[in-house]
């Protein structure tokens, strides 16, 4: 039986499977949202790679796990966030300043903070990762 929220089973997943050792899970459904999330992941060093694999229902990602991962999760509900306020969202979801990272959604796409701060641009806070 499927989760309501797709975003929130896959980061859920891919945590248990780091806690436990694994070195690949698949997510499933797959869907561009967490495409996006995988990405960001990926860029900032979090997982060695994913793929979509069609499966003739929604598709899956298989995604090589590195180990780096301590914990990841959905943020619910989403939150919106200026350009200049991504420290206090960092004070709340992250262990320490400069540590992991938050994952916006923004209108030019999903996004580290840290790069949306850099480009000076405001969204929504979905997920966090450490």
């Amino acid at each position: 039986m499927a989760g309501n929220d797709p975003l929130s089973d896959a980061l859920g997943g891919l945590d248990n499977a780091e806690s436990v050792g694994h070195l690949e899970y698949t997510v499933q459904p797959a869907s561009n949202i967490v495409g996006s999330i995988l990405e960001v992941l990926y860029d900032r060093g979090y997982v060695d790679g994913f793929e979509y694999v069609e499966d003739g229902k929604a598709g899956l990602f298989e995604v090589e796990l590195k180990g780096a991962i301590n914990e990841c999760g959905a943020v619910k509900p989403r939150y919106s966030v200026g350009a200049e306020d991504y420290e206090r969202w960092e004070k709340r979801y992250l262990p320490a300043r400069d540590y992991g990272s938050l994952i916006v959604t923004t209108s030019h796409g999903v996004m580290s903070h840290y790069e949306a701060r850099e480009q000076g641009i405001g969204g929504q806070v979905i997920a966090y990762v450490y």
